[in-house]
């Protein structure tokens, strides 16, 4: 008999993995960690994304500048640059995904202002290196921290190297939506936030409860608030037909639109809502950043981490992309390299396991000519979650899936 597959959270969902007491190997003796927001001054945004245009915008960027952009990158990393007038230019990384410091510096000119530098999956670039870099050619550093909100590098926390710092903090906390621009070295005074409204801050809230509901978490609060959420399914269904409805033979106005409530927030996405940029994050998000024990969030995704990378160094055609865990470094996703990667997706795809593959969409024009390496990570990468939010028995089960794409054979017999 087939057991029942499991719907598993890519993402954090509320639950009570992220409150509480520590758990699991937070590294230090489980001292608290280290995260972005002790690196500096810090605005609570929207989005990863919105944070770059932020940063971007207090650089002075600006039309006829050029932008340092890693080929291998999330999409949503370009449209900030073209938004403050700027030219994304696109370096070199490593195999390892350590940054290409030859070809940084020898696609440096003179209109280049910044470089926008990755901390992949949570582990930390060299950063002592790139900061001299930037220092003796006198650019800005923009310190990409969207998977790294913890972690820290030459006893300093990830985010304080740079000139400016950006993280989504929806990838480590259980919110709908999240970022923040932080900064070691220059005044954020500039940067003034306003509440995006009670729409967005209900649908922020909602959304996150929501969210968990669908993957099976806090199911007494579920049975709780379940008529008060097929109360407000059954209002927004009568707004929008009252508005699709025409009268008198006018023109039916627009339907509402849920989205247009809070920004996008897609990894993968090209898009770019300026709207946003003024706009801080929610109260629901906000105070769950508070609340939440970032000494058991680090400790869980650590432990879980460790759990998916045993099972892969066990198996034919597969290799973690990370020689080890170092001590302090908070994962975003567990990150594999496979021989044969499309097969192996296709079969954990059909398994139901969430998978993420980072820059499989790349902005226009970024291929294999112009970082073989981005094209080859991008396509043999495969990221398993490890957040806090997973329980044991879908660790378990992840495990055996991927034992099962690997080894289809044994695990048949």
């Amino acid at each position: 008999m087939t057991e029942p597959r499991p719907k598993i959270p890519i993402a954090p969902v509320l639950s009570r993995a992220s409150f509480g007491a520590p758990s699991g190997n937070a590294g230090s003796a489980g001292r608290r960690p280290a995260s972005v927001l002790d690196a500096g001054q810090v605005r609570k945004v929207t989005s990863g994304r919105v944070a770059i245009a932020l940063a971007l915008r207090e650089m002075g960027a600006r039309a006829g500048d050029e932008v340092l952009v890693p080929a291998y990158h999330s999409p949503s990393m370009v449209p900030p640059v073209l938004w403050c007038g700027a030219e994304p230019v696109f370096y070199r990384i490593a195999a390892d995904a350590s940054v290409d410091l030859a070809d940084v510096a020898a696609r440096i000119g003179p209109a280049t202002r910044a470089i926008m530098v990755t901390h992949y999956f949570g582990f930390p670039q060299d950063m002592a290196a790139i900061r001299a870099l930037c220092d003796a050619h006198g650019l800005q550093l923009l310190e990409d921290c969207a998977h790294a909100f913890f972690g820290e590098h030459g006893g300093r926390p990830l985010g304080s190297w740079g000139d400016y710092a950006i993280a989504s903090s929806m990838k480590f906390f259980p919110t709908y939506e999240g970022g923040c621009l932080v900064s070691s070295r220059c005044r954020l005074d500039g940067v003034v936030l306003h509440s995006a409204g009670p729409g967005f801050e209900a649908k922020a809230a909602l959304a996150a409860l929501e969210n968990s509901f669908a993957y099976g978490r806090l199911p007494l609060l579920r049975a709780a608030l379940g008529p008060l959420l097929r109360l407000k399914d059954l209002a927004w269904r009568a707004l929008k037909s009252r508005r699709t409805t025409a009268t008198s033979g006018a023109a039916a106005a627009p339907a509402p639109d849920a989205s247009a409530l809070a920004p996008a927030s897609s990894d993968s996405g090209f898009d770019f809502e300026p709207r946003w940029v003024d706009k801080r994050s929610s109260w629901f998000s906000r105070a769950v950043m508070r609340l939440a024990s970032t000494r058991r969030i680090a400790g869980l995704r650590r432990r879980h981490y460790l759990a998916l990378e045993q099972a892969a160094r066990a198996l034919p055609g597969c290799r973690p992309l990370f020689a080890s865990l170092p001590e302090g470094v908070v994962p975003w996703q567990c990150p594999l390299v496979f021989d044969d990667p499309e097969t192996v997706f296709e079969r954990l795809h059909a398994a139901g396991v969430p998978l993420v593959r980072f820059a499989q969409l790349r902005w226009p024009g970024v291929d294999a000519t112009t970082c073989a390496n981005s094209a080859m990570l991008a396509r043999r990468v495969l990221a398993l979650p490890c957040h806090q939010a997973l329980r044991e028995d879908e660790l378990a089960w992840m495990a055996a899936q991927l034992r099962a794409a690997l080894q289809p054979k044994a695990e048949a017999a």
